[in-house]
């Protein structure tokens, strides 16, 4: 930098720039650094009717019976599925569970009348042979 009658010259690069243009970016630096420039978005207040209240909780309330209404049909399908495997045996399927049980009548004996077997018996006897 150099000073010359009142005027600040600086030479930099082989530009020289007075002391106006030096001003005009200390300021612009300035205003920078202690003002920053940050436009802060204003939200615009809406004011919602009631009745506009109103048809959002009822969509919501809505959108929760419908959510658990299916909870329940999945869980009534879950225990109709666990069901099936109670269901009696046919006589030739009994028959069939007969024959598996005397495969293994030296390990196991039959506790109860043949008649009350299930599907889940049979598919127990079939899995353990």
């Amino acid at each position: 930098m150099f000073f010359y009658r009142n005027h600040l010259i600086i030479e930099y690069i082989g530009i020289n720039v007075n002391e106006s243009e030096v001003d005009m970016v200390l300021k612009g630096l300035l205003d920078k650094i202690f003002k920053p420039t940050q436009q802060t978005s204003q939200q615009k207040t809406q004011n919602i009717s009631q009745a506009d209240v109103e048809a959002i909780i009822d969509a919501k309330l809505k959108e929760h019976a419908a959510n658990i209404q299916s909870t329940n049909v999945n869980q009534q399908n879950v225990k109709l599925a666990a069901n099936r495997n109670d269901y009696k045996l046919t006589a030739k399927q009994i028959e069939f569970a007969l024959s598996l049980i005397d495969k293994v009548s030296n390990e196991f004996k039959l506790a109860i009348d043949p008649s009350e077997l299930t599907v889940k018996d049979l598919n127990r006897l079939i899995a353990y042979q």
